[in-house]
């Protein structure tokens, strides 16, 4: 018990922080203490030689300090929508997947079934059976990842040749970047439905969502998705399974322009109807944005800092600036949270989607504390949101003014993972997800938080290491 005397000398009642001793913690708030607990842990064994060399590594402050500057100046302009046939070269047969690279054989069921539906989408079998086994066998079937062609798909992220993407610019650094549109939730492609609905609806959006709004962007002119984001953190939103405010503030914008282009009301009310009703819709806006402001930081010699999270449903992936295009990977976790109905953590697939670069960029999972109402979706509490983006400051180089949270008396969002203060303190990235169905064809089963595999950073550390200069 803390004594009397010892409480007046520290000038009130005493404030205790602990680092990973549970049971000491513990036993103090017991006493009515407060306490502040930190969850750091020592650097995993076997990275202690890595360790020092990197960080004895004389180019990385300086680069580390580039590749920061280098993110925080990226912009993101919505400048087209245009068919991934025109955007990304895609060809028939071919096919863009979320996370690193995987083939079939090693596809988790919400991607066998998102190519499944593309499969039919495209015309290349007439049935799911078919479809199966024309890409298990492989013939005039390619498989690559977005990020190999400059963009990102959400869950499961197959793109094919007749779907329509976002195209966004970095002027700054001369970049584009890319996303197919959002579907909304449940039974939909990217979590690996692939029933005649689905079908129905992708063409749909093939037909009319997206040559609508082709025609409302180029009428209205670039669009600052970058300061939209900012708007929206402001307004709750966390960028990755909270875009209530950032898709209603596109809407807005894009309305009257809708509305003159010439589109048959009919046309005009779906869409506006389609995008009003799907709070996810800026989603798909969000992470090509993230895209450009990670992909600003790339290929910086000595740099340690993370431009790449992704996830295939089997594989959790990491790329790092200063090791070029090299992917470092681990086991993808099963996400933890809420599940929809009557689904449980048994019905759930391991984590899966390009969307934690929204968290390689200082959204989502780091930026919950200025979105509260994102813990009724994945989980966990407002204590929880708050502690966590707090400790996302603690492995990150720099802060983003461009996102400020204004629960943290608007203080920029963490930004710039470092590979060697993740390695050092223990602390992983938190990630907010959807949870998709481990079976191909189920769709979304819930909706939760998860982290990265530690060996994806000591991965990257021993490779840092090997070219430390």
């Amino acid at each position: 018990m803390v004594s009397p005397p010892l409480a007046a000398l520290l000038g009130g009642e005493p404030r205790i922080a602990t680092a990973g001793v549970d049971l000491f913690a513990d036993a103090v708030a017991d006493q009515a203490v407060e306490v502040t607990r930190v969850a750091w842990r020592p650097p995993p064994a076997g990275t202690e030689d890595a360790l020092a060399r990197v960080m004895a590594d004389p180019r990385r402050t300086g680069a580390n300090a580039e590749a920061a500057r280098r993110m925080l100046a990226a912009g993101a302009m919505l400048v087209d929508v245009r068919p991934a046939s025109e955007v990304l070269g895609l060809g028939r047969g071919e096919f863009c997947h979320a996370g690193p690279p995987i083939g079939w054989d090693r596809a988790s069921g919400p991607l066998r079934g998102a190519l499944i539906g593309a499969a039919l989408l495209e015309g290349l079998a007439e049935s799911p059976a078919e479809a199966e086994k024309l890409l298990a066998a492989g013939d005039g079937i390619q498989l690559e990842p977005c990020h190999h062609r400059g963009g990102v798909g959400p869950m499961a992220g197959v793109v094919s040749a007749s779907m329509w993407v976002f195209v966004l610019r970095d002027e700054e650094h001369d970049r584009t970047s890319w996303c197919s549109l959002n579907e909304g939730l449940g039974s939909v492609l990217r979590y690996g439905a692939y029933g005649a609905e689905v079908i129905d609806r992708l063409h749909w959006m093939s037909a009319v969502l997206g040559p609508a709004l082709r025609a409302a962007v180029r009428r209205h002119g670039p669009i600052d998705v970058k300061a939209m984001i900012g708007q929206m953190v402001h307004m709750g939103d966390e960028g990755h399974n909270r875009n209530r405010a950032g898709t209603l503030m596109l809407l807005r914008d894009l309305l009257p322009d809708l509305v003159e282009v010439g589109l048959p009301a009919s046309d005009v009310a779906a869409v506006a109807r389609f995008v009003g009703g799907n709070d996810h819709f800026f989603l798909n806006l969000v992470m090509p944005a993230c895209k450009l402001q990670t992909a600003a930081a790339a290929g910086i010699d000595g740099a340690t800092l993370v431009t790449t999270m992704a996830r295939n449903g089997t594989d959790f992936g990491i790329q790092v600036s200063g090791t070029g295009d090299a992917w470092f990977t681990g086991p993808a976790a099963v996400p933890r949270g809420l599940f929809l109905g009557a689904y449980t953590e048994d019905d759930a697939n391991p984590d899966i989607g390009d969307s934690a670069v929204t968290e390689t960029a200082g959204l989502g999972g780091f930026a919950m504390a200025g979105a509260p109402a994102i813990v009724k979706f994945v989980g966990g509490s407002v204590p929880d949101a708050l502690r966590t983006s707090q400790e996302m400051y603690e492995i990150t180089v720099a802060e983003n003014p461009a996102y400020a949270l204004p629960i943290l008396e608007f203080r920029g969002a963490a930004t710039g993972i470092d590979v060697t203060k993740v390695v050092r303190t223990g602390l992983l990235p938190q990630i907010n997800t959807g949870v998709a169905g481990r079976i191909a064809g189920t769709g979304q089963v819930g909706a939760g938080l998860v982290q990265p595999p530690a060996e994806c950073f000591a991965a990257a550390l021993s490779a840092l290491a090997e070219r430390a200069g």
